[in-house]
């Protein structure tokens, strides 16, 4: 599973998703750009201004003529201030329209390429881990713009600017700030690098305390039902010192990093003037001079202190993506085949071929399994906890591709079709029906977004669920919650069996359809039922042998494989064999679910 074990996080991969989405503006990108270097030399030049203006007031005469060139020393140096202003504004609404525009297209491709995984992905995951790695990827593009914009950019120009003036006005002031400068970021890159893998480990650490939370969270009914609580606390506690130790870790680095910076700082303000006094002794450079140097070291200091912490924050922000580019480099274990035309249903035959399959290597779950099934055809698949029947429609639906063999809808082989016409050519109502936070409105039109208001009430009634929802205050406007936990688990199967009657697809998969319904619930909607599956291809997983009796045939697994088909009469009428012993052993027409 991508993020579980520790990895080194590559730079490169995160800087050319974020470039990509940079380039596809790049009118802002060159005002932005052009607005930087505006800004940064109106800030150099400015302060010559000031220099000179100092040099003039301290020659020490007093004429109209000495008063008139300090009013246009003024004029000038408050003309480029306001260059430097209005260059500012400039970065903040081009930074700020890219930012906005660049986040919105990352936030949309990490959950376009994310929600194209395989069910198997989705299982192997946190929710709550994967949803904030999409968040992180798009608010870590944020820190690493801001950061090119605000510090890196600005401090590359003002640097090289501020070494040339003082170059210009005597050799040693410039050799000394270019080699403080050289020293400076030498020494922040090798102590981010040193920190680096301590803010990796903080990451994996916030991650995995993320997922436990959430997994805790959506599980906690499990919870209370089992008296765990205390056993959940001492585990989040683990995890939590986990990520405790992490931390600290990375912040005693960054103490470390800024008592370094300091230090630096120190030294290049008390050097540099001290190079300037002996300069002055010996009329090598003015009073002016000394305001110079004094203006562009604060400017500098300003910028390369703030290039260390920036540097460390780009650090974060790489790893933070990193997590999701992990995901955006993983290839799509179900993909549609080059050229994948759209599934055509002309009768909706199916047939599975010498299907082999099994998770990951592990036990076979189907065996050379075979079964052809007529357009039309009502067929129930029953048998003991594990033979297969769940996986049967796993791969109808191509959740997960055959190890060997292949599925077939008439004629068309599923994997040289779009996953998005197969699943549209099939209606699925799970065993356990989770519905989105959402109106009830929308869940029913799930399967059919364009339907009107008068086609999802027609299929709520078919479903007998119009009854409760008119009841509610708001109405088929009524939010049902996180997995439609405001709802009763035969409410929330009603709403699943609505959404299929009204998507109305010519095949139909039912997985226990009706097992969270009181007898008085499933009376009715066995009848709806009935009328949803005229004219359809039906596969009903089927626990509850009862529900099945009139099917036209039922298919009886073990192992993986077919072992009995017939009706339910013909089947109670051979000698003894599995169904008849399923059927024996059931209560009140229950078995053991299927896993």
């Amino acid at each position: 599973m991508p993020g579980e074990e520790k990895k080194e996080v590559r730079i490169m991969p995160v800087l050319r998703a974020y470039w990509r989405a940079t380039a596809k503006y790049p009118w802002v990108l060159s005002a932005l750009v052009a607005s930087i270097v505006i800004a940064q030399a109106s800030s150099l030049v400015a302060p010559l201004y000031l220099r000179n203006f100092i040099n003039t007031l301290s020659a020490g005469s007093v004429s109209a003529v000495v008063v008139s060139s300090l009013f246009a020393l003024l004029i000038a140096y408050a003309a480029y201030n306001l260059l430097n202003w209005l260059s500012r504004q400039v970065i903040f609404w081009a930074n700020a329209r890219l930012d906005a525009d660049a986040m919105a297209d990352l936030e949309n491709e990490a959950f376009g390429y994310l929600i194209g995984h395989s069910y198997d992905f989705f299982t192997s995951n946190f929710a709550g881990t994967l949803t904030r790695r999409v968040n992180r990827y798009s608010r870590s593009y944020e820190n690493v713009l801001d950061s090119f914009v605000y510090n890196f950019l600005p401090t590359f120009i003002f640097a090289l600017g501020s070494i040339g003036v003082l170059w210009y006005r005597n050799t040693w002031l410039g050799l000394g700030l270019l080699a403080w400068v050289v020293l400076f970021i030498a020494v922040q890159i090798v102590l981010n690098k040193w920190r680096h893998p301590l803010r990796i480990e903080r990451v994996a650490q916030d991650s995995k305390m993320t997922g436990a939370l959430s997994d805790a969270v959506g599980n906690h009914a499990a919870i209370t039902l089992f008296a765990a609580e205390t056993a959940e606390r001492a585990s989040m506690a683990r995890i939590v010192r986990a990520w405790r130790k992490a931390t600290m870790r990375s912040w005693n680095a960054d103490n470390i990093i800024n008592g370094v910076q300091q230090l630096l700082g120190i030294a290049i303000e008390v050097g540099l003037l001290a190079v300037s006094v002996f300069l002055w002794q010996k009329g090598l450079v003015t009073v002016g001079d000394f305001v110079l140097i004094q203006v562009y070291i604060l400017g500098l200091l300003d910028q390369v202190w703030g290039f260390g912490n920036t540097l460390r924050r780009v650090y974060d922000a790489f790893a933070d993506a990193y997590e999701m580019v992990e995901i955006l480099e993983t290839p799509h274990q179900i993909e549609d085949a080059p050229g994948a035309g759209a599934l055509s249903i002309a009768r909706g035959e199916i047939a599975f071929e010498h299907v082999g399959f099994n998770f990951n290597n592990g036990r076979q779950v189907l065996d050379d399994f075979s079964l052809a099934i007529k357009g039309g055809e009502k067929v129930a698949l029953v048998g003991p906890s594990g033979a297969g029947k769940s996986t049967v429609t796993k791969l109808l639906l191509r959740l997960y591709d055959p190890k060997e063999g292949n599925v077939a809808i008439d004629g068309q082989d599923i994997s040289r079709v779009t996953q998005e016409s197969l699943r549209k050519a099939i209606s699925y109502v799970p065993q356990e029906s989770v519905l989105f936070h959402r109106s009830l409105k929308d869940n029913i039109a799930y399967g059919k977004q364009d339907a009107t208001m008068e086609e999802i009430i027609e299929a709520a009634k078919k479903a007998h669920c119009h009854e409760f929802i008119s009841q509610l205050p708001q109405g088929y406007e009524t939010h049902v919650g996180e997995r439609g936990v405001k709802l009763s688990g035969g409410e929330r199967q009603r709403v699943a069996i609505a959404r299929a009657i009204l998507k109305n697809a010519p095949i139909l998969v039912l997985d226990e359809a009706t097992s969270s319904l009181d007898s008085e619930s499933e009376a009715l909607i066995q009848d709806a039922l009935a009328k949803l599956m005229e004219g359809k291809t039906v596969i009903a997983i089927a626990h509850r042998l009862s529900t099945i009796m009139k099917m036209d045939r039922i298919i009886v697994m073990e192992n993986g494989k077919v072992v009995l088909s017939g009706t339910h009469a013909e089947l109670l009428a051979q000698e003894s064999n599995l169904y008849k012993k399923l059927w024996e052993i059931q209560a009140g027409g229950f078995i053991t679910a299927d896993s």
